[in-house]
């Protein structure tokens, strides 16, 4: 806990999918302990999903409505990306923190620490921890099922009323009759039934998977989504492993099946110059998925042919030069994968 001196700041870091009454506590106990808020808008610069349904514009939007006019001079935004590695992720934050409160020395750490998902807050160890205590802990995820899950839109609305603010009630309304509410309704259902599919096992299964990172002439071949869930986002070309299969075998296999990559095998197999590993817990909407990304640098002048097929609605040649501008219409972390290997976003 902090002593009876106010901080010069205070940090809320969440995802706020929405924003409800337990991270509207936390705010009133973060308004209450400085001057400043800064309040730090996680899974930023991204595609939507059911899981991350609003862009951080909208959460900004939702949390400055519940707000006082007062309240609102005093609280500040900042928008941060996952990176799916921690230590970069924490650097981030404290670099933004800094530039929003460059003279701060003191800093409260405003959370509530409910469980394991809450061990990102333990990356600022210099910060000084004000744990709230919450009286009815709030699911965000339970508010969107019931959402995307409506038959009556007014009725949904109605259960999650005492869940959130008035105004983010309102501001839901009104968002649900925009064009993305649809399609990602229907994402969420799609997941829901793929989960579905699994729940029978004991025990929650881990997936493997690969992913084709093809490099050459100064571009990068990408696919477009032709399912849910991110049909019609941009990805790399990948998939489950398969039984009996190794992994740089199913690598260049899913790369086959989607782009039909006009370049032998073998000359492909000799292309690969790295492999990583994403393993981040909350990379895929779909369950405790792992990945292992194969990176090939075909190093030619001219682009090989190819054309979408299998799962991919299309493949296609991007400039390497136009990932970084299309950061918002990749699926997952897929964009984080290619700055991984083609440094897009620069060192920190």
């Amino acid at each position: 806990m902090i002593n009876d001196a106010r901080a010069d700041v205070a940090v809320l870091i969440g995802r706020f999918q929405p924003f409800h009454n337990g991270h509207a506590a936390l705010l009133k106990a973060a308004l209450a302990s400085a001057p400043h808020v800064v309040v730090v808008l996680g899974s930023s610069f991204r595609s939507r999903s059911a899981k991350n349904p609003f862009t951080w514009e909208e959460r900004a939007a939702m949390i400055d409505g519940s707000l006082a006019a007062e309240e609102r001079t005093r609280v500040s935004y900042l928008a941060a990306r996952d990176y799916y590695n921690d230590p970069r992720w924490a650097a981030e934050v404290r670099a933004g923190v800094k530039r929003m409160a460059p003279a701060a020395q003191k800093i409260a750490l405003v959370a509530f620490f409910k469980d394991v998902s809450s061990y990102y807050l333990n990356n600022f160890p210099e910060w000084e921890p004000l744990s709230v205590k919450v009286e009815a802990e709030i699911d965000a995820t339970r508010i969107r099922r019931v959402l995307f899950e409506a038959e009556d839109l007014d009725v949904s609305l109605s259960v999650i009323a005492p869940l959130v603010p008035t105004a983010v009630r309102q501001y839901l309304k009104a968002w649900t009759f925009l064009p993305y509410f649809a399609p990602l309704a229907e994402e969420h259902k799609a997941v829901e039934a793929y989960k579905a599919s699994w729940r029978a096992a004991p025990y929650p299964p881990i997936f493997s998977t690969v992913d084709a990172v093809v490099k050459t002439a100064g571009y990068v071949l990408l696919i477009r989504r032709n399912d849910f869930p991110g049909k019609g986002l941009w990805a790399m070309p990948g998939g489950f492993v398969e039984p009996g299969e190794r992994l740089l075998q199913a690598a260049m296999r899913e790369l086959n099946e989607e782009t039909e990559l006009g370049v032998l095998m073998p000359t492909l197999a000799d292309a690969l110059i790295g492999v990583a590993v994403f393993d981040h817990p909350n990379r895929s909407q779909r369950g405790r998925t792992i990945t292992h990304a194969h990176f090939f640098d075909l190093k030619t002048e001219h682009l090989p042919e190819i054309e979408g097929a299998d799962d991919a609605a299309l493949a296609k040649w991007v400039p390497i030069d136009q990932l970084l501008s299309m950061e918002e219409q990749f699926f997952e972390d897929h964009f984080h994968i290619l700055d991984h290997f083609l440094q897009l976003t620069g060192d920190v």
